[in-house]
């Protein structure tokens, strides 16, 4: 009958485990010399070598005749421990014995003697999933423990572990197997079982492993399916993994924001039998190893699980910069960790990945300060215009558009009233005037309507701007300002949804929403450019301020001579052109 090769190439000695030494060295001394513990606690992560270590220890300590603190595996107590025909040796399993009353049928069968061999030992895996009343009844019998009786305790949760019982265990803690021993491991099972296994293929799959040798085993075991030769290309096929250059060129689409790009490649891989969560999994593995070699460059090449060609991460790393990596690992993590869950894992790795490329779309909080870093570096940078879509107007355009202001009525206008004097009716934006009404006719006339008049020729200058038409003036300025700033210092000021005018003789004023857009505003590079635009456009000094509020409503016009006020109000309204027949 086959049998996996995790379980057909588990050590027998402690020579043969791989990766431990630090542990298995102590314990091969300790059986050596007699100094044995009544209770160890093994600790590690899973596939390290728990479990084999404790049944390892269990026939040193009850071996007849050991050879350097290993087990002979010869004598009749080592085979009869190995075939479990020896019951003072038991495994338990604490996730299905771990009540109170399973503790204390173990504990009133550990008071005998063993019958076959030196010592009695009990082997729990997984302690840590005891209750709190087994722990305590386990407490007792640590305390005190007979001579002829040892515990080997395993968890991959230290944590979960009561502070009384580690205090009164020697605790060992198992470290992850390093790639390169663990890809030595798997080309030397490989070769035992007739397999050639190439070197790639051998690091893609102790990487894969994750420092467990027993992950590495299975993987292999299932890389293998008959072939007499494994290579990398049989490793991703059977295991549904995009590969190293297909992840980097994925990646390389994100990077430039090819969203169409990057679906194609996603349906393609898709259509290939890729799993979405291996290859959000690989995704996030590339984008850790980029993130690694900006902040740690040193270490980077002990920190970094490889996989990826250098002058594939070196492109990368000079398109992604570290608060967009972070992004993006983040959104990786967040979507991989959902996907369990997820009705269709092809739209969520799509929404995924199209979250990735455009960043307007992520509002998360890293997607946020993605967007900022990426504004602060063009900043940075001195990021040059983008081809201007719609040409700036002319000083003469900007000052027939300023003639179109109103002049003051009076050489002695007041100022402008404050803002909570204005009253309501008066808006930020002009309100286009009502239809002209006729005016009501004196008895005993007829009203006939008048010949049109002649249009006012243009007054040969224009006038000095007033208060009121501020709002004009800057979009004038707003465009004209456009050619001396670059893309990233235009992209707030450009915007009228985010920043309004308002000229008040010397001063013109920009009013803003929030604190952070004037923050991006108030730079002596682009209030420069905007006062000497308007030195330009105006002719005279104007001196540019950012204040974070609402533009105060047009101020009223001050009032006219009686004869006056009549024909100004008559064209204002549009009733210049009606005449009244006395």
């Amino acid at each position: 009958m086959y049998q996996a090769l995790y379980r057909k190439w588990r050590p027998q000695t402690f020579d043969e485990v791989v990766g431990q030494e630090h542990i298995t060295q102590t314990l091969k001394r300790q059986v050596e010399t007699g100094r044995l513990s009544h209770a160890y606690l093994f600790t590690g992560t899973r596939g390290t070598g728990k479990t084999t270590c404790a049944k390892l220890l269990a026939r040193a300590v009850n071996c007849q005749h050991p050879v350097d603190g290993n087990p002979c595996n010869q004598c009749p107590a080592c085979r009869g421990i190995l075939s479990g025909a020896i019951l003072d040796v038991m495994e338990l399993d604490a996730a299905s014995n771990n009540k109170v009353d399973d503790v204390r049928a173990i504990l009133d069968e550990a008071i005998y003697t063993p019958a076959q061999v030196k010592k009695r030992v009990y082997i729990v895996d997984e302690v840590h999933m005891m209750s709190g009343q087994a722990f305590s009844a386990l407490l007792q019998i640590l305390e005190e423990p007979p001579a002829h009786l040892m515990f080997i305790l395993a968890t991959t949760e230290l944590h979960k572990v009561p502070a009384t019982i580690q205090s009164r265990c020697q605790q060992f803690s198992f470290k992850r197997i390093h790639p390169d021993a663990l890809a030595a491991r798997l080309k030397y099972v490989a070769g035992q079982e007739g397999v050639e296994l190439t070197p790639q293929a051998a690091s893609l799959l102790a990487r894969l492993a994750d420092g467990g040798l027993r992950d590495g085993l299975s993987l292999l075991d299932q890389s293998m399916g008959g072939r007499t030769q494994v290579d990398e290309k049989d490793v991703l096929e059977e295991l549904g993994l995009a590969g190293g250059l297909e992840t980097a060129r994925l990646l390389r689409l994100i990077s430039q924001g090819q969203t169409e790009q990057a679906l194609r490649t996603l349906d393609t891989l898709y259509a290939a039998g890729k799993e979405m969560a291996s290859l959000l999994g690989e995704l996030a593995t590339l984008c850790r190893d980029l993130l690694i070699r900006k902040t740690a460059p040193a270490s980077a090449p002990v920190l970094c699980k490889g996989g990826y060609d250098e002058d594939s991460l070196r492109e990368l790393s000079g398109l992604l910069d570290g608060p967009r990596l972070l992004q993006m690992l983040t959104l990786l993590q967040n979507t991989a960790a959902d996907l369990a869950k997820s009705a269709n894992r092809r739209i969520d790795t799509e929404l995924c990945l199209i979250r990735m490329c455009d960043q307007r779309l992520d509002n998360s909080p890293t997607g946020l300060s993605a967007r900022i870093a990426s504004l602060e570096e063009a900043v940075a940078r001195g990021v040059p215009s983008a081809p201007v879509r719609e040409a700036a107007p002319s000083g003469a355009k900007i000052q027939a558009q300023l003639e179109t202001v109103p002049p003051a009525r009076g050489s002695d206008a007041p100022p402008p009233p404050a803002e909570d004097d204005l009253p309501p009716w008066d808006l930020d934006e002009p309100v286009s005037p009502p239809p002209p009404a006729a005016k009501p006719a004196r008895a005993g006339t007829a009203v006939r309507p008048a010949e049109p008049a002649p249009a006012p020729a243009a007054p040969p200058s224009a006038p000095a701007p007033s208060p009121a038409g501020g709002d004009n003036i800057w979009d004038g300025l707003r465009l004209a300002v456009k050619s001396r700033l670059s893309v990233a210092d235009y992209i707030f000021l450009g915007d009228p949804t985010m920043v309004s005018g308002t000229l008040s003789g010397e001063h013109l004023t920009l009013w803003v929403e929030t604190d952070f857009i004037k923050s991006m505003i108030n730079k002596p590079e682009i209030l420069s450019a905007v006062e000497e635009t308007a030195r330009e456009v105006m002719g005279r000094n104007i001196r540019a301020a950012v204040k974070v509020g609402t533009a105060p409503r047009t101020a009223p016009q001050p009032a006219a001579p009686a004869a006056e006020e009549t024909d100004a109000l008559d064209s204002l309204l549009g009733l210049d052109n009606v005449t009244i027949i006395e």
